[in-house]
């Protein structure tokens, strides 16, 4: 049967192109330094190992190891048609060059963890894209150890903290929901003048703004319009502002407003979060925008070509591997999808609120192995805001503010969804090793965690990098989801997570970490919570933050 699958192509450019067209002779060929003997991928102009640009293109075998993969069977591209096999591979002559790639030339159900296998050229317009098929070699290849070092994160800098010096004063959310199909700018400022009213503040007093990602992402559902969109509609003439998609997570623009403001150039920064994902997916589904089918660029052109155009298909790779590596089963997972269900029930803001049983899980509509429909968080409209404000401002706001204990943002991997180990949610152990070199307290002193949980397996990668269970030691953790329910050992998204309340990406954990340090919870409130633990990222170089009550 011939191979008819017709993938989106990259944009090849002088560093690049030796790869792309390497098939044409039906070679596999890499950068190589020549000082340290090296394999590099993707191509870059300093090996990363030594430092060295003695660089040259080397030829290898074409053999690898199959060490991470999933089944895709949403369809995210309408010219790859599902289920088909996304796999990361480690190449033979240097197992530290992994290859997103697909599997090919088999039965879905043939393809384990450790296969050998061998690359095979699909040729497409000019470019010869590296697929691989089993070797049939029936001994399994080594899939690459944890590196322990990731877990270590340099001491404090100072003994003076610039947590200290700032609180959250205020909190907002506009309306959340599916398809609400309104303005996101409008979503936007309803939530920040809740917060400014939230926190007994005027809007005069805002002297600072940030968000994240900025106004780059404005036309994909994922952004407002940035701190340009937000200040020509409110004027509030700020002295700082500050608006990226590189920050340590989508926390990373609070923490950028706790420096400004500890650093004494601001007193109270608006910070803001908008997603219109829903309304966006309907307007191109009504033709008012169409999905670029052009060539790939940067770094997604080592995964689109491949049908891995979704984080969906990034993580579900990691957790495939977590899964064998570990003993953990779907079940695992399950527990922390029925744990925020359960949750979201009581909160009257949460999108999903039916009650979801363990079968209904495993049951549901598969996306990517071993992910199903619950493994998954809900695309949404809405907007959260939080206002950061000196401390020495504590007298003169409306609410009781609450205190920053800690922050954790350290980069101690690859900065990959491929390149590093892939028993874990990528680029999080840093931050969270990190965490704990600016605090005293312990795991044992938190009273309630917010966790990113964009998939399941990324909540589960931080329980475990935070140290509240050992690296994988999750499946013992989350059995029966007693640890981790409202009266547990850890209550985990009293909120019901993005799983179940709505992928507010990251601020949405800031808002109800606040909520019940303030003791708002309601029905959802735990008891005598007093610390919080947050974390926020899905992958991106990540954060996470301790707050506590004055």
């Amino acid at each position: 049967m011939s191979y008819t699958q017709v993938h989106p192509l990259p944009n090849l450019s002088p560093e690049t192109e030796f790869f792309w067209k390497s098939g044409e002779d039906g070679k596999l060929r890499f950068q190589k330094d020549n000082a340290c003997g090296a394999l590099i991928h993707p191509p870059q102009p300093v090996c990363p190992y030594c430092r060295s640009s003695d660089l040259t293109i080397a030829e290898v075998s074409g053999s690898a190891t199959l060490v991470a993969f999933t089944v895709n069977v949403q369809q995210w591209l309408p010219t790859m048609a599902p289920p088909y096999v996304v796999a990361v591979v480690t190449i033979d002559e240097d197992p530290r060059v992994r290859l997103t790639t697909n599997i090919v030339n088999c039965e879905l159900q043939d393809v384990k963890i450790g296969q050998k296998v061998n690359v095979v050229f699909h040729h497409q317009d000019d470019v010869w894209l590296p697929l691989f098929e089993p070797s049939g070699i029936k001994e399994l290849g080594a899939i690459p150890e944890l590196d322990k070092s990731i877990y270590k994160a340099r001491p404090m800098a100072s003994a003076a903290k610039f947590e200290d010096k700032v609180v959250l004063s205020g909190i907002g959310q506009s309306e959340v929901g599916r398809r609400i199909m309104g303005n996101p700018l409008l979503l936007t400022v309803d939530a920040c003048m809740k917060a400014i009213e939230d926190a007994g503040l005027k809007p005069e007093d805002i002297d600072g703004l940030a968000t994240y990602p900025g106004g780059m992402m404005a036309g994909s559902g994922m952004s407002e319009g940035g701190i340009t969109a937000v200040e020509n509609v409110l004027r509030l003439r700020p002295t700082w502002h500050s608006g990226s998609s590189e920050t340590p997570g989508q926390g990373g623009a609070i923490i950028n407003a706790m420096l400004a403001v500890a650093s004494g150039l601001c007193k109270h920064v608006l910070c803001f979060r908008t997603v219109w994902e829903a309304r966006h997916a309907e307007l191109m589904k009504q033709g008012y925008g169409r999905p670029s089918m052009g060539r790939v660029d940067g770094d997604m052109q080592w995964r689109i070509p491949f049908g891995a155009s979704s984080a969906s298909n990034w993580i579900a790779m990691a957790a495939t591997q977590y899964m064998h590596k570990y003993g953990a089963t779907r079940e695992t997972l399950g527990w922390i999808a029925l744990n925020a269900r359960k949750n979201a029930m009581i909160n009257p803001q949460a999108i999903y609120r039916d009650p979801l049983t363990m079968d209904d899980y495993l049951n549901a509509r598969m996306i990517t192995t071993p992910f199903g429909l619950y493994d998954c968080d809900v695309p949404c409209d809405g907007a959260v805001a939080v206002i950061v404000s000196a401390v020495d401002t504590v007298g003169d706001l409306k609410c009781k503010p609450i205190r920053v204990e800690a922050v954790g943002t350290q980069i101690t991997e690859v900065v990959s969804w491929d390149q590093g180990v892939l028993d874990h949610e990528p680029m999080l152990a840093g931050p969270a090793a990190h965490l704990w070199t600016r605090t005293e307290l312990k795991q044992k002193d938190i009273d309630v965690a917010l966790l990113y949980d964009g998939f399941s397996f990324n909540c589960l990668s931080w329980l475990e990098a935070l140290g509240f269970c050992g690296h994988g030691e999750a499946k013992d953790f989350l059995e029966g989801g007693h640890n981790i329910a409202r009266d547990g050992l850890l209550p985990l998204n009293p909120h019901g997570g993005q799983i179940s309340a709505g992928r507010t990406h990251g601020f949405g954990f800031v808002r109800e970490a606040v909520i019940q340090l303030r003791g708002d919870g309601g029905e959802r409130q735990i008891k005598d919570a007093k610390t919080a633990v947050i974390s926020t990222g899905g992958g991106v170089p990540s954060s996470t933050m301790i707050l506590r009550k004055d």
